[in-house]
């Protein structure tokens, strides 16, 4: 019998590394599921927003300010927040389209 128990003892086989790199494998899983795929999902929202921003378009930046885009280029965008300011951001400064040009035109 005591020759059974170190048989047993000398290969781990499948179910020793099972209980060892199991709880490691499904806590990434659960990681990835939980923190990365979200994120990935936000950002990838966040940057079709910004591609698909046009002339017109009623912004608000991260900072807060609210304005219209008068000029936009591939890294910067100019604002007008009221009939004499105009403020120069950059792309990435916008956090959100609070109305576009086409459906400010419809409200009228």
């Amino acid at each position: 019998m005591p020759l059974v128990a170190q048989e047993a003892a000398a290969a781990p086989g499948l179910e020793g590394y099972l209980v060892t790199y199991g709880p490691l494998v499904l806590m990434f899983v659960v990681l990835y599921f939980l923190l990365i795929r979200p994120q990935q999902k936000r950002q990838k929202t966040r940057s079709m927003m910004l591609n698909n921003l046009k002339k017109g378009d009623k912004v608000v930046t991260i900072g807060g300010l609210h304005g219209t885009i008068l000029e936009i280029t591939d890294d910067t965008v100019v604002l007008r927040v009221n009939d004499v300011t105009k403020l120069t951001f950059e792309r990435s400064a916008v956090n959100a389209i609070s109305a576009s040009a086409a459906a400010a035109e419809e409200k009228k």
